[in-house]
């Protein structure tokens, strides 16, 4: 071996050592929701939707997330947050919200499900704000407004910290807070004690597509083409990120059964 391949061959392995060290946060795949109500780890699907989860990974490598609460519940549907952070006194502040990220409705909103709230009449929209699909919500999401981009899965008993939010009383406090969910709450200004608050959501592994490796089998979105629920025009109401809007037509039927509706295209 001549002097020269020698060196190439230790400055080849140095430089491999260095990058084993480097962290690639930007690929990570499962993340951990640590609440005050429990831990939960989420799969992200980063190879089938790169834009939104690297758009989520900015929020969290940019501790956004930190403090965040859950501000809306629909039980049987779905549990929302990512909008708003609670800085030790009510009233809460907007998450920072970054450019919105290009829709990429792969995949059915089913149960255990995350995707990204938006606008209404605007599929690219999505910024902050996400949500955790309840039931099978594929024929109410995966074709309104260009379909809800679904990013990831609860994975292992998460779902059974997910379904303790959804089993929280809810209370009407005004705007994006009608139907917020409280912990031991009886009036006035909510605390960190009546909050459903996100201490911090942290990457806990780093492989690229973990989804293939953790052998999940996330549905395709095969309504995306069919004739999507007609809604009303959305009326903005504030706040960062976005949420749903109120369906007509299959109103008569749903609505029923979410009592106060499905304003899921709507900023919150």
């Amino acid at each position: 071996m001549t002097t020269t391949h020698h060196l190439r061959v230790t400055w080849l392995t140095m430089l491999l050592t260095l990058v084993a060290f480097i962290p690639r946060s930007a690929d990570a795949t499962v993340v951990e929701f640590q609440t005050v109500m429990g831990n939960f780890e989420v799969n992200l699907y980063d190879n089938a939707t790169p834009a939104t989860v690297a758009n989520f990974l900015e929020y969290v490598n940019n501790g956004d997330y930190t403090n965040a609460i859950f501000h809306r519940s629909v039980p049987g549907f779905i549990v929302q947050g990512g909008g708003f952070n609670f800085d030790l006194a009510w009233p809460v502040t907007n998450v920072p919200s970054r450019p919105a990220v290009v829709n990429e409705p792969e995949f059915s909103n089913l149960r255990g499900t995350i995707a990204m709230a938006k606008l209404g009449g605007d599929p690219d929209s999505a910024t902050s704000q996400f949500f955790f699909s309840l039931a099978d919500n594929s024929t109410i999401l995966d074709a309104q407004n260009g379909g809800f981009t679904v990013f990831g899965e609860v994975v292992g008993n998460g779902m059974s910290v997910v379904n303790q939010m959804e089993a929280l009383q809810r209370f009407g406090l005004g705007g994006a807070f009608n139907e917020i969910p409280l912990r031991n709450y009886t009036g006035g200004d909510p605390t960190a004690d009546n909050l459903v608050i996100i201490d911090q959501i942290i990457i806990t592994d780093s492989t690229v597509d973990s989804a293939g490796v953790a052998g999940l089998n996330p549905a395709p979105n095969t309504l995306i083409n069919a004739p999507p629920p007609v809604v009303p025009p959305p009326v903005s109401s504030g706040g960062g990120g976005g949420s749903f809007g109120l369906l007509s037509i299959l109103g008569l039927l749903i609505l029923q059964h979410f009592r106060h509706g499905l304003r899921w295209t709507r900023q919150q």
